[in-house]
């Protein structure tokens, strides 16, 4: 697997904990409905959070938040309305970004709540 790939999978990872720490319970993690991945689903008080983890080493092509793009986005909602309607959940939901730049023993972390609407 290229380095890059694996970047991303740590990202996952440190989001997690990024996230564990602020008091979110952990559902799922790369949860599929179709070709369409949720990278972390999350619950903070009652609400469901849909997160998609951006990981770079660095920004010199761009902020990894630009790559949540109008498309990226859809599909997030069509994967997110999937999970609802399979597990029954009536609760508020937000799409929320991490973003991780930098390395892995040093990562830059942002973590920007409802970072869209559906």
């Amino acid at each position: 697997m290229a380095a890059h790939n694996d970047f991303g999978i740590q990202g996952e990872d440190i989001a997690i904990q990024h996230l564990r720490t602020k008091g979110y319970d952990i559902l799922d993690k790369n949860w599929r409905s179709g070709h369409k991945e949720i990278d972390i689903i999350a619950r903070k008080d009652d609400t469901i959070v849909f997160v998609e983890v951006k990981a770079r080493a660095n920004v010199f092509y761009g902020k990894p938040e630009d790559a949540v793009d109008f498309r990226k986005m859809r599909n997030l909602i069509n994967a997110a309305d999937a999970y609802l309607r399979l597990y029954m959940i009536d609760l508020p939901c937000r799409f929320d970004v991490i973003t991780i730049t930098g390395t892995v023993q040093s990562p830059y972390i942002c973590h920007i709540e409802q970072a869209f609407r559906p």
